[in-house]
């Protein structure tokens, strides 16, 4: 296959198990604040102690810094969330997109590292560093500057008290999809349908079907859920059920990262054509205001 090999009636299925769980836990934890805290509260401080020290011992810098970044969202979006008297607070307002911009800078330098790899390096990692590592790390580097809405991120007066943010539509949704399933093709080969894939379609799917507006927080949640996972068992993806796997294409790199940067430049573009047609600073000002999707998302969260 062009972008994926090793494809099996049992790693198929067990793809679709664990987005199932992925969605089944999200949904949960997002709907139950004392569940929420279990999961990602007491959990982590458990396997911390116990567990992770052991099982995830050769673990990259990059997968312990992400998991623990994105717990220590997942944490921030609950205090947000449920202490209403921090809702009003500048502080805490930017904090979501304080703790998105600190993901997405860490996946840039990783992609920057990887492509001033050595031949040595290459095959120490098992990675092929090339232009798409480039590309795409111009790409995130645009994704971070398309942003906005950042004062916009509420409280939804629902029950779930979901984190909305408005601004964060569905362009702007799919232009980091394609740069974090190109960013784990290029820096995270062997498991990037699971760390990329999977994990972007189970949070994506969250947003367009089950809660609008909650992207980030589906992000988040996920990617903890994840993160725990590989830290608990580190070697799964050696395992017959997780045997998807990069075909190693170049070209494959290279196509995603193509379409990575291309859709990024498109939704800069936009970002910059409405920010100066509307007058409006995006880093103050939500931008999307005037679409019917921005309408519904605060519509359907009474906001």
């Amino acid at each position: 296959m062009f972008f994926f090999t090793g494809y099996t009636v049992v790693s198929v299925a067990v793809f679709f198990g664990m987005m199932a769980a992925l969605l089944l836990i999200n949904e949960v934890t997002r709907r139950n604040m004392y569940a929420g805290i279990a999961f990602f509260i007491g959990l982590p401080v458990l396997l911390s102690i116990f567990w992770w020290p052991k099982s995830a011992a050769d673990a990259t810098w990059f997968a312990w810094v992400k998991t623990y970044s994105a717990l220590a969202g997942v944490v921030g979006f609950m205090v947000f969330r449920y202490v209403k008297v921090l809702q009003n607070k500048k502080l805490m307002i930017l904090f979501p997109s304080f703790i998105l911009i600190v993901n997405i800078l860490e996946a840039i330098v990783r992609e920057f590292e990887v492509y001033g790899y050595d031949v040595a390096q290459m095959a120490e990692a098992g990675l092929q560093a090339g232009p798409w590592n480039l590309l795409n790390g111009i790409a995130g580097v645009l994704l971070v500057i398309s942003m906005s809405g950042f004062l916009g991120v509420k409280i939804a007066n629902t029950k779930t008290k979901d984190m909305i943010w408005a601004d964060q539509l569905w362009f702007w949704i799919i232009a980091y999809d394609l740069w974090n399933i190109a960013f784990c093709y290029n820096t995270i080969a062997p498991r990037a349908m699971y760390t990329g894939v999977l994990l972007i379609v189970a949070c994506t799917l969250a947003d367009f079907f089950i809660k609008r507006g909650a992207w980030l927080q589906h992000r988040a949640y996920t990617l903890a859920m994840f993160g725990m996972f590989s830290l608990t068992f580190p070697g799964y993806e050696k395992l017959p059920a997780y045997s998807i796997t990069s075909s190693g294409n170049t070209d494959a790199m290279l196509v995603l990262a193509i379409l990575s940067i291309v859709f990024n430049v498109g939704v800069f573009g936009f970002a910059i054509f409405t920010a100066i047609k509307k007058r409006r600073n995006p880093l103050t000002k939500d931008l999307y205001t005037d679409l019917k999707i921005y309408k519904k998302i605060i519509s359907k969260n009474n906001l």
